[in-house]
């Protein structure tokens, strides 16, 4: 069997000497999902680090943003400008997942160099690869989109009424997008000097959006017979004049193992976040979030994968997923969140 080759196995099948369980190996079900579904990283950068915890400087908003420029007095001069300084820390955690291989039963798919789908070792990379991203977006809901993650927090209402932070609902027709977005961006943009440049919107939020009225009214005449308009990221993006328009797509299993399947969207539905943030970590601006990511095995990544033996006579072999990061809000008031879109 070890040297068997394709004739020799369709001999053998031939004579009844080998039976092998039969299993296609250019298809299988298996509900990976696409990668583009998550989206953490698309929303605040990435900043690696070196040490699993340390701090770093915040500077005094008040301080940059007051005019400390004065007349200086004959013979005389001004007094000096505050600049306030503060700092704050991160703390990276280290989350792991691991998945067996039966290396006995394994010999059976390297004997008959079953390709693809068929190899147990290619499956469980995969399926720790999607445990990862699924854990990642997990944490970025947990961490950055839920009520009282924010202190700038509105609520979709029936009435506008900005003194006690309420707004017209999505799928409501009274509701005009784009001015509300441009209110919001302004409101932020007073109180820090930046203009908001990133928009999350959760599915149920992105849906009432595309078949608003006001927002179709407004791309219609971007479209032809050959290419109709449609409402996506990217004209979303372009129609509140905002950098970055992202979809909160991607689902998960919240019930236990053994229990029925209680399948949701990771980050809630019906809601949205409107926020500043760079796209790559920087020393002279700030941004509501940074997700801090540690390299723990020193191979330069925050979500390796390692695959090792177990004891010897278990005849079996393991491969885990580490995770390190914290996801972190660095400047509350660079963002405002939004429940009960619709």
């Amino acid at each position: 069997m070890s040297s068997m080759t394709p004739e020799t196995l369709r001999y053998e099948i031939a004579k009844g000497a080998f039976k092998p369980n039969i299993y296609l190996t250019n298809l299988s079900m298996a509900y990976f999902q696409d990668a583009s579904r998550y989206a953490a990283k698309n929303i605040f950068p990435i900043c690696p680090v070196q040490l699993s915890s340390a701090r770093y400087y915040k500077f005094s908003k008040e301080d940059l943003l007051r005019d400390n420029v004065r007349r200086k007095p004959q013979f005389g001069q001004v007094d000096p400008a505050q600049m306030g300084r503060l700092d704050d820390s991160y703390a990276c955690l280290v989350d792991q997942v691991i998945v067996g291989i039966d290396q006995i039963a394994a010999l059976d798919y390297q004997r008959t160099r079953a390709p693809g789908v068929a190899d147990p070792r290619r499956a469980k990379a995969k399926f720790i690869a999607e445990q990862l991203n699924l854990h990642q977006d997990i944490v970025f809901a947990e961490t950055f989109f839920k009520t009282g993650a924010w202190t700038n927090e509105w609520t979709g209402y029936t009435s506008y009424d900005k003194a006690n932070k309420k707004f017209i609902k999505f799928n409501d027709d009274n509701c005009d997008p784009v001015v509300l977005i441009d209110d919001l961006c302004t409101n932020v943009e007073q109180s820090t000097g930046r203009r908001p440049n990133r928009l999350a919107l959760g599915k149920e939020a992105f849906n009432a959006l595309k078949a608003h009225p006001g927002v179709l009214e407004r791309v219609k005449f971007g479209g032809s017979s050959a290419n109709p308009a449609t409402v996506n990221e990217r004209v979303l993006a372009e129609l509140f004049g905002i950098e970055k328009v992202v979809v909160l797509s991607s689902v998960y299993n919240a019930a236990p193992v053994g229990a029925t399947e209680d399948m949701r969207f990771i980050c809630d539905p019906k809601c949205a976040l409107l926020a500043y943030a760079t796209s790559t970590p920087a020393i002279d601006e700030p941004s509501a979030g940074y997700i801090f990511t540690w390299d723990m095995l020193g191979n330069g990544l925050y979500m390796p994968t390692r695959q090792y033996d177990g004891p010897e006579a278990t005849h079996s072999e393991f491969m885990e997923g580490l995770f390190a990061a914290d996801m972190k809000k660095t400047a509350d008031d660079l963002a405002i969140f939004l429940k009960d879109c619709v």
